[in-house]
């Protein structure tokens, strides 16, 4: 039954390949920032109408929500897409290159949103044979931005509440024909960061009237590479990084003020707690031992997205049936983040990864590079695995 399931919706979503292809080409030549998707979010809005879906719009500013009821009764299952694009200049040389410039699908949203729809149309025409209801979240601002959180405050998870939700992204590191579906934690909590340290400044000739911020911030940065080599488990994972630092401004003036900028990443929450806590006993200690002030402003970003190992085992047995696949994955985590942790909070959730690379074609510039660009053969592939995915587990929990 489950390879009739998949390579039935594989079938479905090969037809509609051109279709798919076609509009997911379509937001690439109008890419939109967090929170200004609105052409996106217009267009998704016809799709899930024409559909007959119900559809709610404006939801954490520019998301949409379509639902979709299964001929009989069952669980409502969440199935969530992103829409956002970054500010990049484009530097590919393809007739579906972006048009606006400054701004480009580097991430594989715009073929997110193309799956989405192409799922949508999927389980309408085969809803006859459905169990339960299909909540479609297409989200705004992944991108840093807070938008599954802004959704789920303007009560994403309401009326109907999901008891499951599955999401999935393009995976531009790995070739076509390879899935991956972790157990547990597959994508890290992010954290950012802000050091201050105020001194005194003074004449660069001299330093012993000064309390000079730089130096203590080169402490700093140095002494808190330790934080994760000796003090978290070597069996536990956690990456901080200091990304900028701005100080003075004149080669010959020790100047009053330094910050230190960014960011901590963590699966767990008591490995997170830990590296807060020797974080912010670094800064400190420094700080006196250099006679300066200090202050930390430490901002809790997105959670942890942890997986569900009956679903994301499940995912693995359904992408066996999926033609083309060759590569089926258990262990693939990483440290990026992903505010799909905000739907799968108090709920089963499974989020994976669909190989999307073409060395052949060129088609191989990591996600966030100028140059990014996907095997839209992956769509048809992400499209019939979700798909399959949420029916099967509506009709199994029905």
């Amino acid at each position: 039954m489950s390879s009739e399931l998949v390579r039935s919706f594989y079938a479905a979503a090969e037809a509609l390949a051109p279709e798919m292809i076609a509009r997911r080409r379509d937001f690439h030549r109008h890419p939109e920032l967090g929170f200004q998707e609105v052409r996106t979010a217009g267009v998704v809005t016809r799709v899930l109408t024409d559909l007959g879906l119900e559809v709610r719009t404006g939801v954490g500013q520019t998301g949409v929500i379509g639902l979709l009821e299964g001929e009989r009764p069952g669980p409502t299952v969440l199935l969530r897409f992103d829409m956002d694009a970054l500010p990049i200049q484009e530097e590919n040389a393809v007739e579906y290159a972006s048009t606006t410039a400054g701004v480009m699908h580097a991430c594989g949203h715009d073929g997110h949103t193309a799956i989405g729809l192409t799922v949508a149309r999927l389980l309408t025409e085969a809803r006859a044979g459905l169990a339960g209801t299909f909540k479609f979240v297409f989200q705004p601002a992944e991108e840093g931005l807070g938008g599954a959180r802004a959704m789920v405050a303007d009560g994403a998870l309401e009326g109907p509440v999901p008891v499951a939700s599955f999401g999935m992204h393009l995976w531009n590191t790995k070739p076509l024909g390879w899935i991956a579906s972790t157990d547990g934690p597959v994508m890290s909590a992010a954290d950012r960061f802000t050091v201050k340290l105020h001194g005194r400044g003074g004449h660069a000739a001299s330093p012993k009237e000064s309390r000079d911020p730089v130096v203590a911030a080169a402490h700093i940065i140095s002494a808190l590479q330790s934080v994760v080599s000796r003090n978290v488990d070597a069996l536990d994972q956690a990456v901080l990084s200091v990304t900028s630092i701005h100080a003075g401004t004149a080669f010959n003036i020790i100047p009053e003020t330094a910050e230190i900028l960014g960011t901590v990443r963590t699966f767990t929450p008591d490995v997170r707690d830990r590296v807060i806590e020797r974080f912010n006993a670094l800064v400190a200690g420094l700080a006196t031992a250099f006679e300066v002030e200090s202050s930390v402003e430490y901002q809790s970003g997105t959670k942890a997205v942890s997986n569900n190992a009956e679903l994301a085992a499940r995912v693995r047995e359904l992408a066996a049936f999926v033609p083309g696949v060759t590569h089926i994955v258990a262990g693939e985590r990483t440290m990026g983040s992903e505010d799909m942790s905000e739907f799968m909070d108090d709920r089963p959730g499974v989020y994976f990864f669909v190989g999307s690379r073409n060395d052949e074609r060129g088609l191989n510039f990591g996600h966030h590079h100028p140059r990014f660009d996907f095997d839209e053969r992956a769509l048809v592939t992400g499209a019939a695995l979700v798909a399959a995915a949420a029916a099967d587990y509506t009709a199994r929990a029905a």
